[in-house]
């Protein structure tokens, strides 16, 4: 199926433009925060995103996967997340081993959560490679859905897209490079939205796993990097904070996918 309204690509990349410098624009406004505000909020951030991150893989982009799949079962798309998530495990391996520098002597490392920040760019130029496939496929379908999808899109990447921006600074990136590296990983919405506009049919052959790829990627992120992290805050109001935010990222994804 290719669309061939050139009027129509040019709406795609308009809202896929206007996703990436809204998403920057909040990130760099909290970049320009007082560093002492920046180191108060950055654990609420990274609950948030937490919560962010698995109600986009549990409640859109696992369902979505086997809806795709369905006809095939399940089967496929369940090994690619289990294969995602221990290539994922490689990967982060491989960023510490880069790190040799911060392992003690016992070869353990010394600051694991500063694989985080990489990890976070990687699963997250997926995410945003795939809406850009996805807003394409709905415009495509239908001009008004499209709209309705990019608006949706553009308001939940907002939260998650603060939250990069707090796991990066925590992993060790100055502000400079946290701005610049967001940057780059939006634009792979914009790749997206064109490679799917030239070639929709194969794009959607292989979609499930595409789907399924980043939906390990988060599940991983979320589970062996930031969650960890927030272990370290141990105090009740710390703690209950932690819970709220969290919370808070699942609801925020749970109102758009009702919508």
């Amino acid at each position: 199926m290719q669309a061939q309204d050139p009027t129509l690509l040019y709406w795609i990349l308009g809202f896929a433009l206007l996703g990436s410098v809204l998403s920057l624009a909040a990130g760099a406004a909290y970049l320009l925060l007082p560093a002492r505000l920046r180191q108060r909020t950055v654990a609420h951030l990274i609950s948030l995103a937490t919560g962010t991150l698995l109600g986009v893989t549990f409640m859109d982009l696992l369902p979505e996967a086997l809806e795709l799949h369905s006809a095939q079962g399940p089967h496929a798309v369940m090994t690619t997340v289990l294969v995602g998530i221990f290539l994922f495990f490689v990967l982060e391996k491989a960023l510490i081993w880069r790190h040799v520098h911060n392992v003690d002597g016992h070869g353990h490392d010394l600051h694991h959560h500063k694989t985080a920040g990489p990890l976070v760019l990687v699963g997250d130029t997926f995410h945003n490679f795939l809406d850009g496939v996805l807003l394409t496929a709905v415009f495509v379908t239908d001009f008004d859905l499209g709209v309705v999808a990019a608006l949706a899109m553009i308001t939940h990447e907002i939260p998650q897209e603060l939250g990069d921006f707090a796991i990066l600074l925590e992993s060790g990136f100055s502000r400079l490079r946290t701005f610049l590296w967001n940057g780059i990983s939006s634009l792979a919405m914009v790749f997206g939205a064109l490679l799917a506009w030239w070639n929709l049919p194969l794009i959607e052959q292989y979609l499930a796993y595409i789907i399924a790829f980043t939906a390990a990627s988060f599940i991983y992120i979320a589970v062996a990097d930031l969650i960890p992290s927030l272990h370290r805050g141990v105090k009740l109001h710390e703690t209950l904070a932690q819970v709220a935010f969290i919370i808070a990222g699942m609801l925020l994804i749970g109102l758009f996918h009702a919508h």
